[in-house]
């Protein structure tokens, strides 16, 4: 059940915020087709089904989103954070952030800021944490990564699971199993990193946006974060590839070898203590921006 609590309009405002429900969906997809986002009314659901939003509306009509995602007890994530061109210098933005933060004082809250709005969101005590990369294209067949003796790429299994759980918690910092249940489910690919018979790393291949997204991708090393990339992008050959790299990866000059240029740059922010080890897994593409 969604916690957040409906505002009325302010006078002279006519604003009005309240809790995003499944009937604002096709409205919210109107908004972000209007940004030029690249969102297809399915991702809409799952970020639904995922999380809890809040929108802004002025006579009667959807003018702004905003959505966050609680992950474990100690995270969230905020994302897919809209205002409409025609109602922007309003503060509409500003209401929408302080709406849905509302609660989360007890969290360590990410998010992947754009140029425009990364002013709000320090005003609002986020710090920047990092560069994420957005890189695209039509994918042709990658050249494959030789891997030393005792690794190997292998189908992702089902015995795999906690181990994966394990894995991609360590390196993202939170611990996020039901988006990953869910695409076990439903991801097009998956494949493993096999370390003397221990997981070490894995990647999807999903249906997202124009085409297909590669991540998360996170393994021990980029020799491990390479062989899994490459081999994604090979079976998605002559179709739209997006990944969404951490610029401090080292991979992204490699990515546009691949002919997957980059397209857009965010700034990921925190607010509050991310807990990652520095000598464990690491995450080399994100989930997607929302997600992280």
């Amino acid at each position: 059940m969604s916690t957040i609590r409906r505002e009325t309009p302010r006078p002279g405002d006519g604003i009005d915020y309240r809790a995003m429900g499944a009937g604002d969906l096709e409205a919210a997809w109107q908004l972000s087709m209007d940004q030029h986002w690249p969102h297809r009314p399915v991702d809409w659901e799952d970020a639904f089904a995922l999380g809890e939003g809040i929108v802004a509306e002025a006579d009667e009509q959807l003018v702004g989103t905003a959505m966050r995602w609680r992950w474990g007890s100690a995270h969230a994530t905020v994302g897919l954070v809209i205002v409409s061109e025609l109602m922007r210098g309003r503060r509409i933005g500003s209401v929408l952030m302080e709406r849905v933060l509302d609660g989360l004082q007890d969290r360590s809250v990410s998010l992947h800021a754009t140029e425009v709005g990364r002013g709000l969101y320090e005003r609002l005590g986020f710090v920047r944490t990092g560069e994420i990369r957005q890189h695209q294209g039509i994918a042709a067949s990658a050249p494959l990564i030789a891997l030393d003796d005792g690794w190997r790429l292998r189908p992702f299994d089902r015995s795999d699971e906690p181990a994966l759980f394990a894995l991609d918690e360590a390196a993202r910092g939170w611990s996020r199993t039901t988006m990953l249940r869910m695409w076990l489910d439903s991801a097009e690919q998956i494949v493993a990193l096999d370390h003397d018979g221990r997981l070490d790393g894995y990647a999807m291949l999903r249906r997202f946006g124009r085409g297909v997204e590669i991540g998360p991708v996170i393994a021990s090393d980029d020799i491990g974060a390479r062989a899994l990339i490459a081999h994604l992008v090979s079976l998605a050959a002559g179709r739209f590839v997006r990944l969404d790299m951490d610029f401090s990866s080292g991979l992204t000059g490699w990515i546009e070898e691949l002919q997957l240029q980059r397209v857009g740059t965010v700034t990921a922010m925190t607010r509050g203590e991310l807990k990652v080890a520095p000598d464990g897994p690491r995450l080399f593409s994100l989930a997607t921006q929302a997600y992280g």
